[in-house]
């Protein structure tokens, strides 16, 4: 029995051994290998005095198309007679620069992540100061058991959906628009329908993250994509068409009488030419841009109905969930008004106000299939301990028919081969979905709308029945042009050919 128990201690005991001897294996492994120029820093820097404390941080990654990944936020080495220092570089400079946000002190000065992605992920990029090794032993048994189980240490490197190249196209494409139309602001998302993952996103004005602190305001630094909202205009027709299809208020046969103009509650609702077209079908409604028909479909509907689907749904109003800092949620409190002009007016896309995400992931179930998908920035979080986990998004909340999703989206692209831009962007080999918007900008000092100031926004997918990317589009205050499809339909059409070229997306005609 004596012998027995000494045996099993003696092997507990070579147990422990070898689990500890793993574990600083591994820790060795960590601080050498993995993290040896990062501690070499720190050495260096307890050798002298630096001018400001020395910054640590996490990695940011681009992902290209075949999955390599590319740096986007780095730490630079600056060597002078007096220190080694280093600092937060952006080797793309400006490039996503509104996504990516910057590192600058704060009020306690000390250096944090103070826009974009720097900011939302400041918990896991972040690096404490102070000795390296004074927690050795919590950092080795912590990231010994997170190794194993899967869950990463904490602190990491980000590995985001941009697409460098597709996100320097968008950004070429604004620039280009701004040439001919130079609007006060332009924006743009490419985003997958299915997934939410963004692939880029682009604001104008924008500026150079090495260089931010040249700009004379923090205004540039806004990102317009989450932390503003807007009136968007016709875009927000085919929502309310593909509301009234899943609801069974309408069928792609119904038909009503455009006026030209209708009454509600003492106001007055026109088509943009103010002319009538007689008896004509729902498709109508999306080819021609009639806000008469969306008031009819929104009026057919009641407002019930049309909250259900606007608020509950679409979630116009609510958060989407962004993996970036301060989104703010769509103005739609004239929803819940009494009043039936107020449904028939946001049925066209005036009188609420959305951000351009809100309205990205709302028109996204329009051809996904009818999913409400969460959008993000961030794919996966390559831990420190070496540990890569990938994020989940979830699937997304089924929040039309499948059936409504192929019936929406077969109108959509009768717009694009028969009328939207006199035909021009119908492809021979792709199906291509699309609606164009024009919306009154809000006079916050007279009430109503200015006369001459307008937004044009520009939504689209491709392939129609099964997309790859969604590609949306919006300037503020654009001039030489008063319609959406003058200024906006060639610029598209370059984006969703790139995109097809670029990805070999296949044809499916």
């Amino acid at each position: 029995m004596i012998n027995a128990r000494f045996v099993t201690r003696v092997r507990v005991v070579v147990l422990l051994c070898i689990l500890v001897a793993l574990a600083l294996i591994t820790k060795l492994y960590y601080l050498q290998v993995m993290h040896g120029a990062e501690y070499v820093r720190v050495a260096d820097a307890q050798q002298v005095d630096l001018q400001s404390p020395l910054v640590q941080r996490g990695t940011i990654y681009f992902s290209a198309r075949d999955g390599t990944l590319l740096t986007a936020a780095t730490l630079q080495d600056l060597s002078t007679a007096s220190s080694t220092e280093h600092q937060r570089y952006y080797p793309g400079g400006s490039l996503a620069a509104h996504a990516l946000g910057f590192v600058a002190y704060n009020n306690d000065n000390e250096q944090k992540g103070r826009y974009g992605l720097e900011r939302y992920y400041e918990q896991t990029l972040a690096r404490g100061g102070g000795d390296s090794y004074s927690n050795f032993f919590v950092e080795l048994f912590g990231g010994f058991a997170g190794a194993f189980s899967g869950t990463g240490g904490g602190q990491g490197d980000l590995i985001t959906t941009i697409e460098p190249s597709v996100q320097s196209e968008l950004e070429r494409t604004l620039v280009g628009y701004a040439g001919l139309w130079h609007p006060a602001l332009a924006g743009g998302i490419i985003m997958d329908p299915h997934t939410g993952e963004i692939v880029a996103m682009a604001t104008l004005p924008t500026f150079d993250l090495n260089t931010f602190n040249l700009e004379k305001g923090t205004a540039v630094f806004k990102n317009p994509q989450v932390e503003s909202v807007y009136e968007m205009g016709s875009i927000i027709k085919p929502l309310t068409v593909a509301a009234g299809l899943d609801s069974g208020t309408i069928t792609e046969a119904t038909t009503y009488d455009d006026t030209g103009c209708v009454t509600l509650d003492q106001k007055k609702i026109c088509n943009f030419d103010l002319k009538a077209r007689g008896i004509i079908p729902m498709q109508e409604i999306l080819s021609q841009s009639l806000n008469v028909g969306s008031a009819f479909v929104a009026t057919k509907m009641g407002p019930t109905v049309f909250r259900e689907y606007f608020l509950d749904r679409y979630k116009l109003g609510t958060e989407t969930g962004i993996d970036l800092p301060g989104e703010l949620h769509g103005l739609v409190k004239n929803l819940q008004s009494p009043r039936q002009v107020e449904y028939a007016t946001a049925a066209f896309g005036q009188g609420i106000a959305i951000t351009p995400i809100e309205t990205v992931c709302a028109l996204s179930a329009l051809g996904n299939g009818g999913l409400l998908v969460t959008p993000h920035l961030v794919r996966a979080v390559k831990y420190d301990n070496g540990v890569t986990r990938s994020l989940s998004w979830g699937e997304g909340e089924q929040v039309l028919k499948p059936e409504t999703s192929t019936a929406i989206s077969r109108m959509l692209t009768k717009v694009v081969d028969t009328t939207l831009a006199n035909g021009t962007l119908k492809m021979e080999h792709y199906s291509l979905a699309a609606k164009t918007g024009t919306a009154q900008i809000a006079d916050p000092d007279n009430g109503g709308y200015y006369a001459d100031r307008y937004l044009h926004s520009f939504f689209g997918y491709v392939p129609s029945y099964d997309p790859k990317f969604i590609v949306f589009l919006f300037a503020v205050e654009p001039t030489g042009a008063s319609f959406s499809s003058q200024t906006w339909a060639a610029p598209f059409g370059g984006l969703i050919k790139f995109l097809i070229h670029y990805y070999s997306i296949p044809p499916d005609r």
